[in-house]
């Protein structure tokens, strides 16, 4: 329990007191109320509810009380027992504004978004902050893809309150699916007359005049996003990121590592930092940096994908395939470590490992020529002639005209006694398909008795 809270609030102090005891001890509405809300922002519900039921035993006609414990109900997906406990209410309190927004969210988790909205502007007929019941309708617009309305309301909360962040991601957002970026900036712009430190939106402009292309303009928001605030991380990492599209990564570099200097560093980061020194040459650095983006986050696929591009550009092929297998047993679903996986076996003649590498990347969904082709290759080094040749024939329902694919069928079918069927299916491939001397050279080194034919 935080102390201080205590000190502010003695009621919790006291309620917590009487627990450990048989007493009841008597707190008024606001007391409950203040209790309530304390354990739900602590999260703990049980002792919400506890606190509610006792409150209601003391108030049981508490306008308050029975509005938090709809909420409680609506939490709890009880929303048949909230409805009837709104009905109680609205008796009572007929020009709640909460009664609607209550219903109006009970609606939406029913998905009935209209209704919900309907309702919601009965809320603003009789609410004093009508700035939160017009982002529950923006957001009631969004759900139904009503962009244009969105905005509109979306509008209304950042007029209202210029630190209304999450309306101004929103209203950015309904710029952005209605293909506004003009309307973007302009609204920008004026919202950045009327307070010019606002660092979020400078930034926003800026992440705007990127997608624009405009990268002077972009640089300059960047920058007075940094001025408004100099500890606002974002900034730094959005221009590092400008930084490095212009071809200035030494630049990006001081931004990433100012940015991650005033967060905890992150994999993000230390992979972008890794990039930068790869395209100065660095191979060490970005190699200590890719490393370190894995310490921070396990599971970080670019890093791992561009860790092991560079071991295999520096030939160190045993090395990138033991990072492989590593970088597996946390991205087991990650269909481009698998093709690596796939491509650094074949390289090493690990031809069991490419199989397990293929028949995963196909379980996910990706069906590559270039994977069939690992796969059936390393069969066919397996000397495992009927996987080879079912392995084949699948691939030929993705690619059925593939003479390469159809040449190693033809071969398996001679090893497999089937001599007759794989000499036609291999007079047949050459006669229709234009055999080019690389795949004359891989069938011939596969199957030697295909010298008696005009490959």
């Amino acid at each position: 329990m935080n102390s201080f809270f205590q000190e502010k609030h003695p009621s919790i102090n006291r309620f917590e007191q009487m627990l450990k005891t048989n007493k009841v001890l008597f707190f008024d509405g606001i007391e409950f109320e203040n209790i309530i809300l304390h354990y739900i922002d602590l999260g703990k519900f049980n002792l919400a509810k506890k606190a509610l039921a006792i409150g209601m035993d003391q108030h049981p006609k508490n306008i308050e009380l029975m509005l938090l414990k709809t909420e409680i109900l609506l939490f709890e997906g009880a929303y048949k027992d909230a409805e009837e406990l709104l009905v109680e209410i609205e008796i009572l309190s007929p020009e709640n504004e909460e009664i609607y927004v209550q219903r109006a969210s009970i609606l939406s988790k029913k998905k009935k978004h209209s209704l919900a909205i309907a309702l919601l502007y009965k809320a603003l007929t009789v609410t004093e902050n009508p700035a939160e019941i017009n982002n529950l309708i923006g957001n009631e617009y969004l759900f139904i893809g009503n962009f244009n309305k969105a905005k509109e309301y979306f509008i209304k909360c950042v007029n209202e309150n210029y630190e209304d962040y999450q309306s101004l991601y929103n209203l950015l957002y309904c710029y952005e699916k209605l293909k506004q970026k003009k309307e973007a900036i302009v609204f920008l712009k004026k919202f950045i007359d009327l307070d010019p430190y606002n660092e979020i939106a400078w930034h926003q402009l800026g992440k705007l005049y990127v997608n624009s292309n405009q990268i002077d303009k972009a640089m300059s928001a960047f920058d007075f996003s940094i001025i408004s605030n100099e500890s606002y991380s974002s900034a730094y990492i959005e221009k590092g990121k400008l930084l490095e599209k212009t071809g200035h990564d030494l630049e990006a570099i001081k931004n990433y590592q100012i940015s991650s200097k005033l967060n905890n560093p992150n994999a993000f980061i230390s992979h972008r930092i890794g990039l930068c020194h790869l395209k100065l040459g660095n191979s060490k650095l970005a190699m200590k940096f890719f490393e370190e983006s894995i310490q921070l986050e396990p599971n970080h696929e670019k890093s791992w994908i561009d860790l092991i591009n560079l071991l295999q550009k520096n030939n160190e092929l045993i090395k990138s395939q033991l990072y492989v297998k590593r970088s597996l047993e946390v991205n087991g679903d990650s269909v481009e470590l698998w093709k690596k996986s796939a491509e650094i076996n074949f390289k090493i003649k690990f031809y069991h490992d490419v199989c397990v590498a293929c028949e995963n990347i196909d379980c996910l969904g990706n069906h590559s020529l270039k994977t069939w082709k690992f796969w059936l290759d390393s069969m066919i080094y397996l000397k495992n002639w009927n996987s080879a040749h079912e392995i084949g024939l699948k691939a030929t329902k993705l690619f059925p005209n593939n003479s390469s694919i159809l040449l190693r069928i033809a071969g398996c079918k001679i090893r497999l006694g089937k001599k007759k069927e794989g000499h036609n299916l291999l007079k047949e491939t050459i006669k229709r398909n234009n055999i080019t001397n690389l795949m004359r050279k891989k069938i011939k080194l596969f199957f030697p008795e295909f010298f008696n034919f005009n490959l």
